[in-house]
């Protein structure tokens, strides 16, 4: 089998984490079992940027309104930008939903950029219940929203271009790390900052340098954020595909690869288009967000806490002989299985509706006729048989092609979407869904 970028190989090799949380939370890991993490601060800081999904568009009114395990938000009361960090007002208080203050108009930006419930306050309840059921520790995270509602990268960067209100996220992360940092020396707590969550992508969809930026931005935070709160220990970049905006989008295939091509700073917690969404198509519902940060907190649990190499269900290899090409993943939680509660993808397209989210074209471009696809029987590979070899140069794809309308069944979703899910039982605390990880979006040549 040929290799496909070598370093999906070595994430295959080094035996990646598995995750399985039952109705209260079971940390399983096959590689690390019974392993117990080294506390690392008293309050841990967790940043979320990113545009519309990441400051809870389309989610009033909010569901996450209760904080059991002591999560804290940074409150700017009625401060106007720009805020002073030594602000004597400024305060914590407990982790509810919204986290911070509502956006009054579109455009918006920090302090006033939230527009209903947010991936946070899930993902700190399900790092803290993990910790808890897991390791006995009690571990407090410390979040911030600082995401401009429909601007892309160009406004979220450092040294942004600047538009109105747009333009103060990278600001206001520091402005917001400034004042937890003071705020944890006066209550004699350590503190430093774990993880960036990026929930973006939409508006920059057909950029080709999106992974560059993204390194970009992983790296300028890694630098300014531990210069302020003077820790040694690099930030993680969590990052979660974009599945909405436009057909074989580079920004979907760049958060994916971001992880790949960085695996130390930047993993991809998999896609998004199995939560449930509003009737748009691209943003999500309440339960939605809190899916996701049930997910951004899982991941964060494994690669943060735990210091495993946990990475998303991804094709790690391919190869091709006639009409018949297999793809090799990398699984989470083994086997590989199909999801029953979706609806067909491609159902209205003749030559992938056998596909169950995977499309094929040639050289040309052409579409090519799945005949069927199946997993194998170890559980890490999928055989797709067409009607006709594809020949040399052809391509295969997942979840990149959209339809012509959105999921319907079993709840809303948005129109870019597949079947092929890991076996993981994950339940997530604040919603008591399962969370299986879905495989990601991803075109690859074929050989």
């Amino acid at each position: 089998m040929r290799n496909i970028p070598v370093s999906y190989w070595i994430l295959s090799l080094a035996g990646v984490a598995c995750l399985t949380v039952a109705a209260l939370p079971k940390h399983t890991n096959n590689m690390e079992r019974g392993s117990v993490p080294a506390k690392q601060w008293d309050w841990t800081g967790i940043i979320g940027t990113g545009q519309s999904l990441s400051v809870g568009a389309r989610a009033m009114p909010v569901k996450s309104t209760g904080q059991p395990y002591g999560n804290m938000k940074l409150s700017t009361g009625n401060l106007p930008w720009p805020v002073d960090p030594d602000a004597p007002s400024l305060h914590l208080e407990p982790l509810i939903e919204p986290i911070g203050r509502i956006a009054p108009n579109y455009p918006s930006s920090w302090p006033e950029n939230i527009d209903g419930e947010t991936p946070h306050t899930a993902a700190s309840i399900q790092i803290s219940a993990l910790s808890q059921a897991n390791d006995k520790h009690a571990f407090v995270t410390v979040h911030s929203a600082v995401g401009e509602d429909g601007q892309g990268m160009i406004y979220l960067k450092k040294n942004p271009e600047k538009k109105g209100l747009n333009g103060r996220s990278y600001e206001a992360a520091l402005i917001e790390t400034k004042a937890i940092t003071r705020l944890a020396k006066a209550a004699n707590k350590s503190y430093g900052v774990g993880a960036i969550f990026v929930t973006h992508g939409e508006t920059d969809c057909g950029n080709v340098n999106y992974g560059k930026e993204l390194y970009q931005l992983w790296n300028d935070y890694n630098t300014d954020l531990r210069a302020i709160t003077g820790q040694m220990r690099p930030i993680l970049m969590i990052v979660s595909q974009q599945n909405s905006i436009m057909d074989h989008a580079p920004s979907t295939l760049a958060q994916w690869r971001a992880g790949t091509d960085h695996p130390t700073e930047i993993v991809c917690s998999g896609p998004k288009y199995q939560y449930p969404y509003v009737a748009d198509a691209v943003h999500l519902n309440a339960e939605g967000y809190q899916l996701l940060g049930e997910k951004y907190g899982e991941v964060f649990y494994e690669r943060f806490v735990l210091g495993h190499n946990w990475q998303p269900l991804q094709p790690i290899g391919i190869n091709r002989t006639g009409q018949v090409i297999v793809v090799k993943f990398h699984v989470p939680n083994k086997a590989l299985t199909w999801d029953t509660s979706f609806e067909t993808p491609h159902a209205a397209t003749p030559e992938w509706k056998n596909g169950k989210g995977f499309e094929v074209v040639t050289s040309n471009g052409d579409n090519v006729k799945i005949e069927s696809v199946e997993i194998s029987r170890g559980g890490d590979q999928v055989v797709v048989t067409c009607a006709s070899d594809p020949g040399p140069n052809a391509k295969i794809s997942y979840a990149m092609v959209a339809e012509k309308a959105a999921r319907k069944s079993p709840s809303p979703g948005t129109t870019r979407w597949g079947l092929l899910r890991d076996s993981d039982a994950s339940v997530g605390v604040t919603s008591k869904q399962k969370l299986p990880n879905y495989c990601v979006a991803f075109e690859l040549a074929v050989p």
